[in-house]
């Protein structure tokens, strides 16, 4: 079948060990961190296995992703000093940011991510030995000193910020443009996730906040963030900006908003919940 009869969000099936026996398999294949596509100008698939054999691409490493329908989907690495093929290009994660939809984004990240893992982790960083794969999941140990090592998701939080018609957006300090956002932070070991929302709030703009609701997460693999999204109202404070951070913080009348956040990231999400409760009159 073409990838383009299946649909992701309902036909793939996560899996850690290959079939190995499989007539059939597509290829993400990614070279130094970039991803290779057939053409730019049309929709991103992955290659099949005939393409990738003729290609005459030097694998380096093979990663079974799971199905898509029963045909297995590998992130396959290939030699970072690999050519573009002719008629084909390779590229960075973030070109295919609002080029593909949010299930094949999510795929290619997990891709990317777990070949970034593996090749970061092909030696143990406690005693220096070879590390070895294991067959009962994705992670990889060290015989010697028994450490295992699994592929790195780094917990971290995005809260819109409200204060009765108004919005609190912030815009990076290593923003481009005038792009206002969210505030977002990585949580800290030994605390919560809501103790991370109130924290972050008040390190980059000096606020405090009250009533945290939970509202969605998002994968984002730039490079292996899961981010968690609250919504949260004004409790009381001054702006006092972390410089290193927040260039510039202000609230925004929902009717006059600035640059913002489009709707592939749960930034945007938040803002649109939002946008849809005011005008349905239900914040």
């Amino acid at each position: 079948m073409e990838w383009s009869q299946f649909n992701l969000s309902t036909d793939f099936i996560s899996g850690v060990q290959s079939p190995g026996d499989a007539q059939h398999s597509f290829h993400i294949v990614i070279s130094d961190g970039e991803i290779l596509s057939v053409d730019e100008a049309a929709p991103w698939r992955p290659l099949n296995q005939d393409e990738l054999h003729w290609l005459g691409l030097t694998t380096v490493s093979t990663h079974f992703l799971g199905l898509v329908g029963n045909i297995p989907l590998y992130a396959t690495e290939v030699d970072p000093e690999t050519d573009e093929p002719e008629g084909y290009v390779f590229g960075k994660l973030w070109s295919f940011l609002g080029r593909v939809a949010e299930p094949t984004l999510n795929m290619l990240g997990r891709a990317t991510q777990i070949v970034e893992w593996h090749s970061n982790h092909q030696f143990c960083g406690q005693c220096g030995q070879p590390t070895q794969p294991s067959d009962m999941d994705r992670s990889r140990k060290c015989a010697p000193c028994r450490q295992m090592f699994y592929p790195r998701l780094s917990p971290s939080i995005i809260v819109l910020v409200t204060r009765g018609d108004e919005l609190l957006l912030a815009r990076n300090a290593n923003a481009r443009g005038n792009f206002y956002s969210t505030l977002a932070g990585f949580v800290e070991p030994g605390e919560s996730i809501e103790e991370a929302v109130h924290r972050e709030v008040l390190e980059e703009v000096g606020i405090q906040i009250k009533n945290l609701k939970y509202f969605a997460s998002q994968s984002w693999p730039f490079p292996n963030s899961l981010m968690l999204g609250f919504h949260a109202e004004y409790a009381g404070g001054e702006f006092v900006l972390q410089e290193a951070e927040i260039a510039d913080a202000q609230w925004f009348h929902h009717t006059n908003l600035p640059s913002k956040p489009a709707m592939m990231s749960i930034s945007g999400w938040l803002i649109h919940d939002f946008l849809q409760r005011v005008q349905q009159g239900a914040t």
